[in-house]
């Protein structure tokens, strides 16, 4: 899985691992920031939601096509800055006022704009560390241990923003409550019912900071401080873009020789593989083909930062019991995914010794994570962020899975080509959203309960295996995607079309915005059926051109 890798694929993940820490860290708290600060209502929140992601992955196209003229190291550094910039402005605590707004909005726009420069020249980089024959045979795998060391970072997020929420709200004698952020802003635009104003009070007697105030008082009291710490839990972005800036110079003499575009390439007297016109029309019409289905896929996906949140917050149970308690505890999640991989270990090594120490320190980490959990509490408090660590730990865990299989197929000659995985993806993702439909029959929808937490709550599990079966799909879809456009791409369009990949995630981001215009005019089933017919016909369309796809690779 590891062995004969190129050592620039290791810098250039750790690299990314760090910036995309900082930027998930900021994303779990995202949506319940700006609602909670601005008391913006579910489809305000998730427009401004998917605009900010829209903006984040289409502006790698502009960065593309910039770093194909002047270089991919020099956009990746000037990248790293803006976002550090951006990061900055957004961990400033500011009023609820025109000002805020402000400074809030040219934040994310700073961040879109960094993570264009920063984030696909970053993935050139990583392709062409395998245009050397040597490797190129490598290249899927690659792709998939990179998008791995991404959800490394992704993983611990959300348990940070929730750590530095929860460490600063307690400072003032503040707990998170779901519920508090809605009847506060009720409460301070006067629209409160006694039955709600009578729950505000009962949650502010049980907190020591909401001594001798009146449910006015408090209520301003208790979104000041909760945006504050969501502000400085922000701040972690700008933490963490320091150590991927260290790392990637610490380590560039290791990449490079990848840090070259078409036109330094020509310069340096560098051969490249020469395309006729028609290859070239070939790979372009197949590339954009395929962006056109994976549109659909990131507008289901994403979800999980939008009404799958609100759908954690209002419908979720609030604490976890039984088994379900050991995947809240990040560390437990984190010593599972490295038991996984000394476990491969154990069975992969051909050195005895090394097959020994591989399995003890598998039945160690195991011994561990069962401590933990006979001496955790009977019943675990969770807020609706935690739910997004789920993904990341998937993706890291199942990774090792993924590349079994597939070597396996591809040592019988059965495994199926890019294109191919990328059909399958949509069809997972479609059970995925099954299972969220089927948790959701009998709930009330987001307008009979009218801004409140609903009073029939769900289990954690409905969310978690719903998780489960859409990164099932992601690692179908994404790093074989992204490997796909680095294989195809023509060389003096290789940052363009990362870009254009990026582009397509960002129209699916925007689109994500829909369903929650949607939440409060239809059933929760009603929700996510739409979203399974979307996978649906997109994986049908995928497949009635796989013929024109896998020629494109040939």
């Amino acid at each position: 899985m590891f062995k004969n890798q190129p050592k620039g694929l290791y810098a250039l993940a750790l690299a990314n691992t760090g910036e995309r820490f900082g930027y998930y860290t900021m994303l779990a708290i995202f949506l319940l920031f700006i609602q909670a600060k601005f008391g913006f209502s579910a489809a305000v929140a998730t427009q401004i939601y998917s605009i900010f992601l829209a903006a984040v992955y289409f502006m790698p196209l502009f960065g593309g096509i910039l770093a194909d003229k002047i270089g991919y190291g020099k956009c990746v550094t000037l990248g790293i800055f803006v976002m550090f910039a951006g990061y900055l402005c957004l961990a400033v605590p500011t009023g609820a006022d025109v000002m805020g707004k402000v400074m809030m909005f040219g934040a994310l726009a700073l961040i879109a704009v960094g993570t264009g420069l920063f984030k696909g020249n970053l993935q050139v980089m990583v392709g062409n560390l395998y245009d050397d024959p040597k490797y190129s045979s490598k290249r899927d795998a690659a792709f998939s241990l990179f998008y791995m060391a991404i959800n490394i970072g992704a993983m611990f997020a959300p348990s940070m923003a929730k750590y530095v929420t929860n460490f600063f709200l307690a400072k003032s004698g503040l707990f998170y409550d779901a519920n508090i952020p809605s009847l506060a802003h009720q409460c301070m635009n006067g629209v409160i019912t006694p039955e709600n104003s009578d729950k505000l009070s009962s949650l502010a007697s049980q907190m020591s900071g909401a001594a001798g105030m009146d449910m006015p008082t408090f209520s301003q009291y208790y979104i000041e401080q909760l945006s504050t710490a969501y502000n400085y839990g922000f701040a972690v972005a700008c933490v963490s873009l320091v150590l991927s800036v260290a790392i990637y110079y610490a380590c560039r003499s290791w990449f490079k020789h990848a840090d070259v575009n078409s036109k330094q390439a020509k310069t340096a007297n560098v051969q490249e593989v020469e395309l006729t016109p028609a290859q070239t029309k070939s790979r372009i019409t197949a590339l954009l083909l395929v962006f056109a289905v994976v549109i659909f896929f990131w507008m289901a996906f994403h979800q999980n930062g939008a009404t799958m949140t609100i759908f954690a917050r209002d419908y979720t149970a609030n604490v976890a019991e039984g088994f379900t308690r050991i995947g809240f505890n990040i560390w437990n999640l984190a010593l599972i995914a490295a038991s996984i991989y000394t476990l491969f270990a154990t069975f992969q090594s051909t050195v005895l010794r090394s097959r020994v120490i591989s399995g003890v320190v598998t039945l160690v980490l195991w011994g561990i994570v069962a401590y933990q959990y006979m001496g955790a509490d009977a019943a675990v408090n969770i807020q609706p962020s935690d739910f997004q660590q789920f993904n990341p730990f998937f993706v890291v865990a199942l990774t090792p899975v993924s590349l079994l299989i597939f070597s396996s197929l591809a040592s019988r000659g059965k495994e199926p080509s890019a294109p191919r995985k990328i059909g399958l993806g949509m069809l997972v993702a479609a059970v995925g959203f099954l299972i969220l439909t089927l948790g959701s029959i009998g709930l009330a929808s987001p307008a009979e309960l009218g801004g409140t937490v609903s009073p029939d709550l769900v289990s954690p599990n409905w969310l978690i295996s719903t998780y489960l079966v859409l990164t099932f799909a992601e690692l179908l879809l994404s790093p074989m995607g992204i490997s796909f456009v680095s294989k195809v791409a023509p060389p003096k369009y290789k940052g363009a079309m990362m870009g254009c990949w990026f582009a397509a995630t960002a129209i699916g981001n925007y689109l994500v915005s829909i369903p929650g215009l949607l939440w409060d005019k239809l059933p929760l089933w009603g929700i996510w059926s739409l979203l399974i017919a979307l996978c649906l016909i997109s994986a049908v369309f995928i497949f009635s051109i796989m013929k024109k796809l896998e020629a494109a690779t040939e």
